[in-house]
């Protein structure tokens, strides 16, 4: 059975769960703030395999997760602190009722004037009130608002990578498609952007509104704006909640900028810059960052100080490798290519069993051993074998080991380089690109 939204029991039904849905809030917000608080984590793991990937739209996705969280929590932080203080005030006005002034016998100045800038405490609870209804409202409303955000850039960001591409394989019909397509989707953020900030004045002039429409009637559908629109007008028609949200934007930007500060405690020396030879980054030995449960970055060893004979180096995968062994060996590179997302459902056999796959990958292993230069100080190890697989912490990458027979004890550099095929030097040889520079200690036990 529908409800009449027109009929006087729905429209009483509404009044009656107005007054009660403090309790509802205070319910939502407590749940929401402790799940919330459980999800950050793994999702920031989830972000941080993503970037050692470089799988851009898992990173554009787990971002969005993070920055909404981030945000809901924060606002509904608030909100549970002001039903605190709203819960506090009734229970003070049960206590004491309303301000009495004359009996603080206050000067005339000062009681004026404490009357005019507060009055009753009744109105300060009706604020309270207010306030609370309108942020709990908002919090789930910025949600909404980043999503269209992430969705306007990310189709930005799809156009330009897939039709903006076809220029360099002459294919002027999309290309001229994605032009058109790029510059209508930058003047309609510009308008959106606009409209927004001048709450809708792009609706209110006749020639105006009438080339904005367009605009605005893509831009709701592709940004989802159609699903909350009742609750932006909503705020828009009331001058308390059209406070309540713009006021919230800089306080967001303002927080968000603080927490780029930190303290510098060196004019030289900083643990986030690049290791070298003289700073070692926790990111290149697996013991500390297994203990940490933090993520390889580029390339690691086991320890700061190796006492075994050997010394296993760790080379973490990503599709720029790939890339990169295409270039130097294209008869590699298959026709279609199958990274990215796909289903595990298969409905044709693979081509596994008859070992033409076995001599590919090792072909693929061949050259990528070499597309890579390994030293030790200024010895470099040629003629070592990789094998792909994970680490502790599942990480997919390559691994090989080093014999250290030759060196003597004390302190020394590991540096890994990775050959550029479009990048020769001065005297016709390939240019290589630093892939990590470890230091460590030889002690053998």
């Amino acid at each position: 059975m529908q409800n009449n939204y027109r009929s006087k029991k729905f429209k009483a039904w509404l009044n009656t769960l107005q007054q009660e849905s403090w309790q509802l809030e205070l319910l939502i917000s407590g749940f929401a703030i402790f799940g919330l608080f459980q999800v950050i984590e793994p999702l920031e793991i989830k972000l941080e395999i993503a970037q050692n990937a470089n799988q851009v739209i898992l990173i554009f996705v787990y971002i969005l997760g993070l920055i909404s969280c981030s945000i809901l929590a924060v606002t509904l932080l608030m909100h549970i602190i002001l039903r605190g203080l709203w819960i506090g005030a009734l229970g003070l006005r049960y206590v004491s009722g309303d301000i009495d002034f004359k009996k603080l016998n206050y000067a005339p100045r000062f009681e004026r004037h404490l009357r005019r800038r507060i009055g009753s405490f009744d109105k300060y609870i009706s604020k309270l009130e207010d306030g609370c209804s309108v942020l709990f409202a908002l919090s789930f409303l910025l949600i909404f608002y980043m999503l269209s955000a992430f969705l306007t850039f990310g189709s930005l960001a799809f156009l330009t990578y897939f039709f903006l591409q076809q220029e360099g394989e002459k294919n002027n019909v999309i290309f001229t498609i994605g032009i058109v397509l790029t510059v209508f989707i930058l003047i309609g953020m510009l308008m959106v952007f606009v409209d927004f900030m001048t709450q809708g004045f792009l609706k209110k002039k006749k020639w105006l509104a009438f080339v904005y429409w367009p605009f605005y009637w893509v831009f709701s559908y592709a940004t989802l704006t159609f699903l909350y629109r009742p609750l932006v007008y909503n705020f828009l028609d009331n001058r308390f909640g059209r406070i309540v949200s713009f006021a919230l934007i800089p306080v967001y930007f303002g927080v968000s900028y603080l927490a780029t500060y930190d303290n510098i405690r060196s004019n030289f020396l900083s643990t986030e810059s690049n290791s070298s030879s003289i700073i070692a980054k926790v990111s290149n030995y697996d013991t500390v960052m297994e203990d940490k449960g933090k993520f390889i970055k580029r390339a690691s060893i086991p320890s700061k100080v190796i006492s075994t004979s050997y010394l296993p180096i760790f080379i973490v995968y990503r599709e720029s490798i790939e890339n990169r062994i295409f270039e130097f060996n294209p008869g590699l590179e298959p026709e279609e290519d199958l990274r990215g997302l796909s289903s595990s459902i298969k409905f044709s056999e693979e081509d596994v069993f008859n070992g033409k796959k076995d001599s590919l990958r090792m072909e693929y292993m061949r050259t990528l051993k070499d597309i890579h230069i390994i030293k030790i100080d200024t010895t470099t190890y040629s003629d070592l074998d990789f094998v792909f697989t994970q680490n502790k912490n599942n990480q997919e990458g390559f691994e090989t080991v080093l014999p250290l027979d030759s060196i003597q004890s004390g302190k020394h550099t590991l540096k890994i380089y990775r050959k550029h095929k479009k990048e020769e030097n001065s005297d016709g040889t390939l240019n290589s690109r630093e892939v990590a520079i470890i230091p460590f200690w030889y002690y053998p036990s």
